[in-house]
């Protein structure tokens, strides 16, 4: 089975015997915050109980943190879930991507049946959305899936081209997802944001997730935002009852209070990646500007170089299945200094190789 994401340590594990250095996901340096782990240890007893179907404590914590009603909050199983439960529910005939960007999307609607169509972002704009995306968006189209910021680029779409494109999605009845999931990566999270435009788009979708901003990939837990009261009842009746586990709740509504832990994530990430883009330019990378908590790179036989990097227990995301983007691409997460400076250590060390 051929695997479209990064974050695959145990086949590395099963081969060399040991866990690698893992800068293929995009997740937190920091690790899971500590009132989450408590949380998860403190609910081991409560899983002899199936876990809340509606997820009410969690989509009450939701709500306080987002500022949005709970009725707006729907809990998946991470976001993954929530991506192929929207195509499930919205059941479009002809969607639009950009590309590249999340693979999961193409995927999630092909099993839908859909016809995707693909934007694709130039290089030598360093792949950032223009107005001429807007000329994409015709009535034959049923679905847009946008992630804010992009995956692999980084980029965010500027404010006031997004709410055009919302303006236009609305007029043309054409139901647009926002994945926020990076977004409380961002130096200002509150400028990139959908949210406060939820009631005016009850078209649009935001999608969240505590996996990669808390740390959480092997708990799965995530949320969509919406103001349609149909379509979510939709997304209900498509999901599975029980999809978010006891401990994955809990630990949600504990992450949810940790306004530290996010400001302390934001300064990492802002100094570590500018750590990080200098050396990578110093062994000639080519490096794409990035707001995220992760880096697109392009250097000469950087595919060799990724085999090379796997086989010394580095990982990192080799962009070759990415539409619009092909083997000489790489993508590093941002992780702590000690880290990165082994990442910088061994790829140097393949280069000269």
């Amino acid at each position: 089975m051929n695997l479209i994401h990064g974050g695959d340590v145990y086949s590395v594990q099963k081969e060399q015997g040991k866990v690698p250095l893992d800068f293929s996901a995009n997740i937190n340096p920091l690790g899971m915050p500590p009132g989450a782990i408590k949380a998860v240890l403190d609910s081991l007893e409560e899983c002899v109980h199936y876990p809340d179907p509606l997820c009410r404590a969690l989509r009450d914590a939701v709500s306080a943190y987002e500022g949005v009603s709970a009725e707006q909050v729907v809990c998946g199983n991470g976001a993954a879930d929530l991506i192929f439960r929207i195509a499930a529910a919205a059941k479009p005939r002809t969607a639009l991507l950009p590309a590249p960007t999340f693979a999961e999307y193409e995927q999630a609607l092909l099993t839908a049946g859909c016809n995707c169509r693909f934007y694709p972002l130039e290089e030598t704009n360093d792949f950032a959305f223009t107005e001429d995306f807007l000329r994409e968006l015709t009535p034959e189209i049923d679905i847009l899936f946008l992630c804010n910021p992009n995956n692999p680029t980084g980029r965010t779409i500027e404010q006031d081209l997004l709410l055009q494109i919302a303006e236009r999605c609305k007029n043309l009845s054409i139901r647009l997802v926002v994945d926020e999931c990076f977004n409380d990566f961002l130096n200002e999270p509150e400028k990139h944001t959908m949210k406060p435009h939820l009631n005016r788009y009850p078209n649009m979708l935001l999608l969240k997730a505590f996996t990669k901003i808390y740390a959480m990939p092997g708990l799965r837990c995530g949320y969509a935002l919406c103001s349609d009261p149909h379509f979510i009842d939709v997304l209900y009746a498509v999901g599975q009852p029980w999809s978010v586990s006891v401990p994955a709740q809990r630990a949600g509504i504990a992450a949810l209070t940790d306004e530290a832990y996010l400001r302390e994530t934001r300064q990492c990430i802002r100094e570590e990646r500018t750590w990080l883009a200098r050396h990578l330019e110093q062994l000639g990378a080519k490096v794409y500007p990035t707001e995220a908590n992760y880096i697109l790179f392009r250097m000469e036989n950087a595919e060799s170089i990724r085999k090379r990097l796997a086989n010394k227990g580095v990982l990192v995301r080799g962009c070759g299945n990415y539409r619009g983007l092909n083997d000489h691409y790489l993508r590093i997460a941002v992780r702590g200094r000690k880290e990165n400076e082994q990442l910088i250590a061994a790829l140097k060390n393949s280069l000269e190789g």
